[in-house]
């Protein structure tokens, strides 16, 4: 019998491109993916759960495993607040015949695809304008109108970088932007449908 050889499925973009939900839907779609689970060191909040929304990992701690090298990638994103995928989670979803599917942040998908290249894809999930990804981040009223601006400084800076990332999926129409998606995944994975 011939050796599972897992893939990396990345998908980043700015917060309120949708990229959540277009991974929401391609794992309710496609038996053969697994999401892996980041590790951070932020607090855990209270609708969150501990190995299916993050592993929480103390700062002392996740900078004791950063020098051990146990993270394929990782960041601190605020001071002490880290973020990373830990080469655990992709073994664990490998031994169990998985291919794997990232919502990441930009730099933390580069540096994940430099080390497996031949087995990744990259998809950047473009909102259709910077007017439309600002009224998304609104509309949600879950952050102050200084959270919001932040948010959309940094969607400043993450678009620059889409020309580095395999595929970009412009999630203007829902619906089209998941079936865009599972079009994306049948044809890396090979798989037919």
């Amino acid at each position: 019998m011939e050796e599972f050889e897992g893939k990396l499925i990345i998908f980043t973009a700015p917060s309120g491109a949708g990229k959540t939900t277009i991974v929401h839907h391609l794992l309710d779609s496609f038996p053969q993916l697994a999401f892996s689970i980041s590790a951070t060191s932020r607090s855990r909040r209270p609708t969150e759960s501990e190995g299916h929304d993050y592993y929480f990992i103390p700062p002392t701690r996740f900078k004791d495993l950063i020098d051990q090298g146990a993270f394929l990638e990782w960041e601190e994103v605020y001071e002490n607040q880290f973020y990373g995928t830990l080469k655990s989670e992709v073994e664990r979803l490998w031994a169990e015949g998985k291919h794997i599917v990232f919502d990441i942040d930009v730099k933390g998908a580069m540096n994940l695809k430099s080390q497996f290249p031949g087995r990744t894809l990259s998809v950047f999930v473009k909102p259709p304008s910077r007017n439309t990804l600002a009224k998304r981040l609104r509309n949600r009223r879950t952050e102050s109108p200084e959270q919001v601006q932040a948010r959309i400084q940094k969607a400043e800076e993450e678009l620059r970088f889409e020309n580095q990332f395999d595929v970009v999926l412009v999630n203007d129409v829902l619906s089209r932007a998941l079936q865009e998606a599972e079009a994306i995944v049948t044809e890396f994975l090979g798989i037919q449908r």
